[in-house]
């Protein structure tokens, strides 16, 4: 388990200098957009560079950002005419500057040390490639509050741990982080791209879990630590993924493929084996295989046998795609 470093680096020490760019992809959310550039401008460490990735026919963004004040913040638009978070992030990307590049997204308000925070952990440790925390989640008026040690975990067979937005403790190594909180090295991205091959039409979901694992394979660390936290205001999407409050099955169709590309690439030989039979088999809550479907079955009916479907459709595409790559 990493220690929370004890000696904050302040802004103007002398000790080390890195420049950080903040990329924000948005679409279509201009109250929300303005709340996470109005915390950006609190950071007790500033950003040097602070990216807002806008599709190009975003009219109400567009409205927004023009009548914001560019001196209060470095901030500059980044036109972007592919949809997708996958293509907005790749852009943010290919214009960032900084030697740590942090993410996060528009309906977030990062707290006032967030920046100071990760600069500190990028600056205690060479090998640390990936810095994130904690995204204390919003219901309307209720703050989903928990306490969980485990955070940001791939097991073995492949079932993923995510309670990013639970999380407690010390700072320690994970698996991935979340979107809506990850921060990069430079150096340690260099030549990476967000998987093209994802799909969604919006959110595509899984891209952090293949950034983040990606990093893990080539040898670098990934730091979770609770004190790293932004405020998550979760706002409406505008795609076929609307966080479990409307079925889809598209949308699981989506994770369920998304998810299984990502471990296949991460996983050696043998353990591709056991996260495909368990992913069939038994599966999550979530993306059930037939144990789960049978689980679920008294209370969900019919729909836990269109989740199931879904699943293995999804699993199958997934399948399907990864081995195409291959060849």
């Amino acid at each position: 388990m990493a220690k929370r470093p004890r000696n904050r680096v302040q802004p103007n020490s002398t000790v080390e200098e890195m420049r950080i760019t903040v990329i924000v992809p948005t679409y279509r959310r201009p109250k929300d957009l303005e709340r996470c550039l109005k915390a950006l401008e609190k950071q007790t460490r500033p950003a040097d560079q602070v990216l807002v990735i806008v599709r190009d026919t975003d009219a109400e963004t567009w409205a927004f950002l023009e009548a914001f004040n560019p001196e209060v913040l470095p901030m500059r638009p980044v036109k972007l005419r592919i949809p997708g978070q996958v293509a907005a992030l790749n852009a943010g990307l290919d214009a960032a500057q900084g030697d740590i590049i942090a993410i996060t997204d528009d309906d977030a308000a990062p707290r006032g040390n967030w920046l100071a925070y990760i600069e500190t952990h990028f600056l205690s440790d060479h090998r640390i490639g990936g810095v994130g925390g904690r995204d204390w989640v919003h219901l309307g008026n209720y703050l989903e509050n928990g306490a969980r040690e485990r955070v940001g975990r791939v097991q073995w067979y492949g079932r993923v741990i995510g309670n990013h937005h639970l999380g407690v403790g010390l700072p320690r190594e994970v698996d991935v982080l979340k979107g809506a909180n990850m921060s990069y090295r430079r150096t340690a991205i260099s030549g990476l791209r967000f998987d093209q091959r994802l799909r969604g039409t919006g959110a595509q979901v899984h891209n952090d879990l293949a950034f983040g694992l990606a990093l893990r394979k080539a040898g670098w660390k990934l730091i979770y630590d609770p004190g790293v936290a932004v405020d998550h205001y979760p706002a409406q999407r505008f795609d076929e993924d609307q966080r479990g409050v409307v079925f889809s099955d598209t949308a699981l169709i989506n994770a369920a493929h998304n998810e299984t590309i990502v471990l296949l690439d991460y996983f050696p030989v043998l353990q591709r084996i056991i996260f495909i039979v368990w992913s069939t088999l038994v599966g999550t809550r979530v993306q059930p295989g037939f144990l789960q479907c049978l689980r679920s079955f008294p209370k969900e009916g019919l729909l836990a046998g269109q989740k199931w479907l879904a699943s293995l459709r999804g699993r199958w595409q997934g399948w399907l795609t990864w081995k195409k790559c291959l060849g």
